[in-house]
Order: structure tokens, then sequence, then C-alpha cells
């Protein structure tokens, strides 16, 4: 891999850029051309809402819709191409970089949204803690090469001091200012967006974060393609970094979620079957609220436990055979990633128990707990709920360069996309 560019000094480089940013003028509202990450939309009743809450909405280029691979990624980087010669997206003239809140009730979430300099996983400054699917990675690379854009960051979170000198200091400075946009999404999320232009300010932010490291929090299959992309290139450039936004967790701390799979060819009858005399399964008598607490009720016990839905009830699913699970987990990890659910699900019950290949005709991820179960409920076939993983947890595994099985945290909020982009050709 091409190493000249990466980051070289044992700690996390952040520079401004020229952020792509709508023209308010030019589009309905911010808030109805946002939308979240692309991973997250629910297709395709979330697409086809986003696509026509605005000609504009930022879905269009991150979720082409085309017949073909090749033709999504040109499609995006036309559509991309008549928004900049239109003015629907115009860049800052000055390089910043950027305060980004979210607010929603009593959560409060800032951060700071920059280019990053590209660091290799040997050098341990940024940690992923998931696998990644190599079939997803070369569509988001295709997307990323084509348009010449980072569409969306990252979200990185890293434990700072809190020192009023450094990047906290910069963030408390900004938000005293009006901001650069303000809006409110659908979802009741408040987000506002500051640049920060004064090189005094951007230099102390640097400075600050060149002592840490930090955690993938959403977005490994991104950072690969960053990384991937990297790879294509002869010299240090625009493709040398990346678009990320770094969240200081000691002062705003993230949610951990779960995020649930879709068996797509799998009926709840024949899933309950597999796994009779290797699990206990209790059907619950209990709508989705309280069958998740359910489930969390037996984590808090120990062992491992799923819920599994399609048929119109819930299936709690724990107390697996212990010899069973030394049969087919793999004893190569840590004791920490061997007993996690989601390491459990994928080596026990998918690829020895119900024999379900991890592709995507087989599985999807699905974040939101009621969209997965009204999924399979309509085509009948099995949803597997999941309870979260601990951030200490992620974080202990990824320090020791362990990887958990993909899609095995969801870490929130995740930063609304469309308000803010990169351009590679002109940053």
């Amino acid at each position: 891999m091409n190493t000249r560019g990466l980051a070289a000094n044992g700690g996390l480089r952040l520079k401004p850029f020229h952020g792509l940013r709508y023209v308010p003028e030019r589009v309905g509202s911010l808030a109805a051309v946002t939308s979240p990450p692309y991973d997250v939309v629910v297709r395709p009743d979330g697409l086809h809402h986003l696509e026509s809450s605005d000609p504009h909405n930022i879905v269009r280029l991150i979720l082409p819709q085309a017949a073909t691979a090749d033709a999504r990624s040109r499609q995006a980087a036309q559509t991309l191409e008549d928004w900049l010669g239109s003015g629907v997206l115009a860049a800052d003239a000055e390089p910043a970089l950027y305060v980004y809140e979210q607010r929603k009730g009593d959560l409060l979430q800032r951060g700071l949204i920059g280019a990053l300099e590209l660091s290799s996983p040997a050098e341990g400054i940024v940690l992923p803690h998931e696998d990644v699917m190599p079939d997803v990675v070369e569509e988001r690379a295709a997307l990323m090469r084509t348009t010449g854009a980072n569409l969306e960051p990252l979200l990185l979170t890293y434990r700072g001091d809190g020192n009023a000198t450094g990047a906290t200091g910069v963030i408390e400075r900004a938000i005293q200012r009006t901001p650069l946009l303000a809006t409110t999404t659908e979802d009741g999320f408040s987000h506002r967006l500051w640049a920060v232009t004064d090189p005094a300010e951007q230099a102390a932010a640097a400075e600050d974060l060149a002592g840490h490291q930090a955690l993938i929090a959403d977005g490994h299959h991104r950072w690969a393609t960053y990384l991937r992309l990297l790879q294509e290139q002869s010299e240090p450039g625009p493709w040398s970094y990346g678009l990320v936004l770094l969240i200081d967790t000691s002062r705003y701390p993230l949610q951990v979620r779960a995020i649930h799979r879709l068996l797509h060819r799998l009926a709840v009858p024949d899933a309950l079957a597999a796994l009779e005399g290797a699990f206990r399964v209790r059907t619950l008598d209990a709508p989705l609220p309280a069958a998740m607490e359910e489930l969390a009720a037996a984590v808090a016990e120990g062992g491992n436990a799923l819920l599994l839905a399609g048929d119109g009830r819930f299936h709690l699913v724990d107390r697996p055979d212990p010899a069973l699970l030394a049969r087919t987990v793999p004893h190569d990890r840590p004791e920490a990633w061997r007993t996690l659910d989601a390491t459990v699900l994928h080596a026990t019950l998918l690829d020895h128990l119900w024999r379900v290949p991890d592709a995507p005709e087989h599985i999807a991820y699905i974040h939101d707990t009621e969209a997965v179960v009204a999924q399979a409920e309509r085509r009948g076939c099995t949803a597997v709920l999941m309870h979260p993983v601990r951030e200490e947890v992620v974080r202990d595994l990824a320090r020791q360069g362990v990887t958990m099985p993909r899609k095995s945290t969801s870490f929130g909020p995740k930063p609304a996309t469309g308000l803010v982009l990169r351009s590679l050709t002109i940053d």
C-alpha cells in the first residue's frame, strides 16, 4: 500500500477544507435535502420518502438508483456536476474546520468536522472494531472515485482531556457565534453548523487532536474505502485525507445501539426447529417494547440472548449449549469476543444451525427495531433482534486489534448527511 501521506506523528491530524454546502435559496429547506447515512436508509420505503421530499435530496448522491453499479456511480457524478453548475451546491470560500451540533431533548452532541489524514491500521491511530463486506467497499469506492467527493463524514470518537485551549475550547468559542446553518430534521433532531476559519483556532484544535487516537463509531466501510482509494494514488494529495466528524465522548457520550438482522429466506418455524436442544426458546406474550425489555434482562443475567420475530410473536432465545459453543465459536480470539451475542449468532446459529450465508440476498442489516420486525412479518421471514454491546467492550477489543462481527453496533446519534460535503477536486 502507498504509505506516503499517511499520518506519521502518532496521533490524529485534522485539517481544514473548503466545505461543499447546499445554497439555502436554491432548495426547499435544508431539512428536506438531508438524509441519514447511506446504510441507515431502509430501502425502499425510506429511499422513496427521501427522494420525494426534495428533488435535490442528498440521497440522490449517496444512493443513486440505476440498473448497474457503474451506472449508479456515473449518475451520482452527473448529478453532483449538475448541482454545482446550477448553484444548488457551492464551496465555502475559506478552508474551515466545522463545529457540528446535534440536539434532541436532553441529548446534546458536539464535535469537529474536518479532513483527517489517513493512517494504516498498523499505526493504531484510527481503530476499527468491525469487519467489512468487500462488495460494499467496492461499491462505495466506485461512487467516491467517480464523484471525486467525500459525500458524508465518518463518525469517530476519542477521549479528550477537556483542555480549554484545545479542541474543546475551539468548539465552545464557536458556538457563541451565529451558525452557518440551523435546521430541524423530521426525526426531531436540531442541527447547527459553524465554520472555524481562524488559522490560530485551527492550529489549536489540530495540536490537541495530535495526541489522541480515535475509534470508528460509524463508517467502517467508508474508512476502508478511503484506504482503498489512497492505495490507488502514486503521490500524496486530497485522497490522503477523508471527511470525518470527531466527537470527544468524555464530554458528549454516544448512545450505543444494536443492529438487527433480517433473514430473507428463513421462516420463523424453521429457525425455531433448528434451535431445539441447542438453545432455550421461550415465546413471549408481549408487545415489542416489553419483549426488548425481556431481552435486556436475559443479557443482564449473563450468557447470550437473542429475540426472533416475524410470525406475529416474539421468541426469546438464550442459554446456549456450552458444548455447542465450544465446537462452533473460534478459539483464536479473546474471551470478550468469543462471548459476544453477534459472535454466537454468526458462528453458531447462522453458520452452523441455520446454514445462512452472510450475503445480501440472505441477510439485511437494519438499525430500526420496528422496521425490521415489520419487514419480517410482511415477508414471512425471520428478524433477529440484538441487544447493544457496551462501548468500553468495543474500545477494549479495538485496542487489542480485534474486530467484531460486521454490523455489531450502532453508535449515535449519527451526523445528518448533506450538511457539509468535501470535494476532492476543490480541496
